[in-house]
């Protein structure tokens, strides 16, 4: 069993699941309370004929479920082998995924954003701080199957690439302590700077960003100089560059990071219908494994 295997050697925790054994710990805590909430909300509204507690008992423990989750996005196995390393059935497997990542997701904000926008005067007082930083922007795509429609071909496929992708944007602030804001699951041609332009309207008008040549046209956003035809840099140019590269190679580190989930840098082999919510509780899980996001312990 996994789960057993990290009790005994906790140490090895952040290579198996993505966290270190103290953020896991955390985690269960959070989960295992939100998970309580939600059956006590559920039976609450029932109308029963037998009592409760019926039926089969499930064969893994709360911790042992999240665990499956978390074993899934960090390594994405099959569920057949997911299921066979839970000695559970695949379906078990598929149906225990599923089932917990939904309450991932809403315990791990994905972005500092989306953590204070329930409160207006937090997100108001955060949108003004962030003004005295140049957040960096970059974005990625993730290879998904080809669609069986041409039209959803044509959609998805980015040329880039060379691929069917899907494609997300990601903010982050000066050397990579924090995400800032993501955006995720556009289809894969969209262009950087539509998709920049879309989740400007989040931030302060004054708000300063550093891209890279993607994001060439847009507003208060620092990118690299262009070499012209026939036209080479100046030596000034080739210095600003330079010193702009070293800056935004903190929102690489903080992508590297998110890819180290395979979910999010392998094909992606689930269902699109669920991709935003799977990307965007590994953003959080991102958050917490860089110390960004603390839990409620």
């Amino acid at each position: 069993m996994v789960f057993d295997y990290i009790e005994k050697y906790p140490h090895r925790t952040k290579q198996i699941l993505g966290i270190s054994y103290e953020q896991l710990q955390t985690l269960l805590k959070c989960a295992q309370k939100r998970h309580k909430e939600i059956k006590e909300k559920q039976e609450s509204q029932k109308i029963r004929i037998n009592a409760s507690g019926g039926g089969r008992p499930t064969k893994l423990s709360t911790s042992e479920q999240v665990c499956l989750c978390l074993f899934y996005l960090r390594q994405m196995p099959t569920f057949q082998v997911l299921g066979m390393l839970f000695d559970v059935s695949k379906t078990e497997a598929n149906d225990t995924f599923h089932d917990w990542i939904p309450i991932l997701r809403d315990i791990l904000p994905s972005s500092l954003l989306e953590q204070v926008s329930n409160n207006e005067s937090d997100l108001l007082f955060v949108q003004e701080v962030l003004t005295n930083f140049r957040l960096l922007v970059d974005s990625l795509e993730q290879p998904i199957y080809r669609h069986s429609d041409q039209k959803e071909q044509k959609k998805y496929f980015s040329g880039k690439k060379r691929k069917h992708t899907l494609k997300s944007q990601m903010i982050g602030m000066p050397e990579g302590k924090d995400i800032v804001e993501v955006e995720v699951g556009v289809p894969g041609p969209t262009a950087d700077i539509k998709l920049f332009r879309l989740s400007k309207n989040k931030f302060d008008k004054s708000q300063p960003f550093s891209g890279d040549k993607g994001f060439q046209g847009g507003e208060n956003i620092t990118t690299p100089h262009k070499k012209k035809p026939k036209r080479e840099l100046t030596q000034q140019q080739k210095d600003e560059n330079k010193a702009l590269s070293s800056n935004r190679i903190f929102i690489e580190h903080l992508i590297r990071l998110l890819k180290i989930f395979r979910i999010a840098s392998q094909r992606f082999r689930l269902k699109l219908e669920t991709y935003d919510q799977i990307i965007l509780t590994v953003c959080g899980l991102v958050r917490l494994r860089i110390g960004s996001l603390i839990l409620p312990s």
